[in-house]
This record gives structure tokens, C-alpha cells and sequence, in this order.
């Protein structure tokens, strides 16, 4: 049976001989044939994506505020006045 140990070994020099290969070289340049291509791209990192998303959602609550607000006093101001 296979211990851990045994399994380590065997993934040491798994990773040695891949390190060695050409597979190695095939993955850096896919790296950054990807790394050029998303950089062409007019994209934004998620996590500006998430500050703006939090922004625009109290932009829109403010905005519900002072519409209702605005309709508030429009009704208040453009009732008749009472008669004397």
C-alpha cells in the first residue's frame, strides 16, 4: 500500500519533470497570451465593480428620498388654498 510519503515523492518529481518540459514553457505563454488579451479588454476588477455597485445602490436610495420628498411637497404646495 502506498503511504504518504511515497505519494510526495512521486509528486516532487512529477513537478521536477514537469518544471523541465515544455509543458511548463506551453503554460507560461498561454499565461500571458490570456494576460494581453484580458488586458485588450475594457474591463474593470471586481472589486471596483463592487465599490460602484454600493455606490449607485445609495445613489438610488437617496434619489427615492428626494422624490418622494419633491412629490411630498409638491402636494403641499399645490393644494388650493382653503377657503376664509
Amino acid at each position: 500500500m502506498l503511504n504518504s510519503k511515497t505519494l510526495d515523492e512521486w509528486a516532487a518529481r512529477i513537478g521536477k519533470a514537469i518544471e523541465n518540459s515544455p509543458a511548463k514553457d506551453i503554460e507560461k505563454n498561454v499565461k500571458a497570451m490570456l494576460q494581453s488579451g484580458l488586458a485588450k479588454l475594457d474591463v474593470v476588477p471586481r472589486s471596483e465593480f463592487d465599490t460602484q455597485a454600493q455606490v449607485l445602490l445609495k445613489t438610488r436610495e437617496k434619489l427615492e428620498q428626494l422624490e418622494a420628498r419633491v412629490a411630498d411637497l409638491e402636494a403641499r404646495f399645490s393644494s388650493p388654498p382653503a377657503p376664509r
